[in-house]
């Protein structure tokens, strides 16, 4: 007689409803922010992008710790947050990683050296969806890095043009560029893939668990979608919509199927 073993995420036990429901408040909390950062004046876009990465950073952390356990999501800020300011303190002082950038002190005070507070937040914030997208795609840790580098990348030729539109970085030298995405040197998405794979890859070491993926899943989707119709319509940004919209759909539109294929 034959057995099998189950060798998937271990199961955890249910969480609490009102930590379900501080999970998800925080959530529609991120997109309402992000609905009202292109209907809001020029003068308050930098403090609602701030208030916008806090509230998606306990978001993420949130989830962790309330279906994860407190552990895990220490950890998983710890390896975020830290890796996310290791990477950012390099850049800005080498050039390496990145390119020749520099952080104004329009995303608030620094943290260390020149890199603002919010920035390491920002890694944590979208690191921890893409572990989720990642281990819903995949199971091997190599590949969960490569999927979860890929998003943060992706994420990425949204998120810099934004922001340099604001003022919240400059670059200091262009050199070779993604089509459709200028003034952000195509050195700073290599960066991002490389960065991003390290810090899913260390997620993807820790323990799998078998949790509700609801909250982080429509925060993806929710990015996915909003920043292409921001970049189209209200940035005027059609070669970033364009170019992201391909390359973060590479993961999305395979991870929505997923969900569809697997809601029962």
């Amino acid at each position: 007689m034959s057995q099998r073993f189950y060798t998937g995420p271990t199961p955890r036990r249910g969480a609490s409803n009102l930590g379900v429901l501080v999970t998800w408040a925080l959530a529609a909390g991120v997109v309402g922010l992000q609905i009202a950062y292109p209907l809001t004046a020029d003068a308050s876009l930098a403090r609602l992008a701030t208030a916008t990465v806090v509230v998606f950073f306990l978001a993420s952390a949130a989830h962790a710790w309330v279906h994860r356990g407190v552990g895990w999501a220490l950890g998983m800020v710890a390896i975020t947050a830290v890796g996310g300011l290791v990477a950012e303190l390099v850049g800005t002082e080498t050039g390496l990683l990145f390119g020749d950038y520099a952080y104004s002190d329009a995303l608030g005070p620094a943290l260390v050296g020149t890199v603002p507070v919010a920035v390491p937040l920002a890694w944590t914030m979208m690191a921890y969806p893409a572990y989720v997208v990642a281990t819903t795609l995949a199971r091997p840790a190599w590949l969960v890095a490569l999927i979860g580098g890929w998003v943060l990348m992706a994420w990425d030729v949204f998120l810099d043009p934004m922001m340099v539109d604001l003022g919240a970085w400059t670059w200091q030298s262009s050199g070779s560029e993604l089509p459709g995405v200028p003034g952000i040197p195509a050195t700073n998405f290599a960066g991002w893939f490389l960065v991003g794979t390290l810090i899913v890859g260390a997620l993807a070491l820790l323990p799998r668990f078998g949790v509700p993926r609801g909250q982080p899943a429509a925060l993806f989707l929710w990015v996915y979608a909003s920043s292409v119709l921001a970049a189209a319509v209200f940035f005027d940004q059609p070669g970033v919509a364009l170019v992201g919209g391909v390359a973060m759909g590479l993961v999305a539109v395979p991870f929505a199927w997923r969900l569809w294929d697997t809601r029962g």
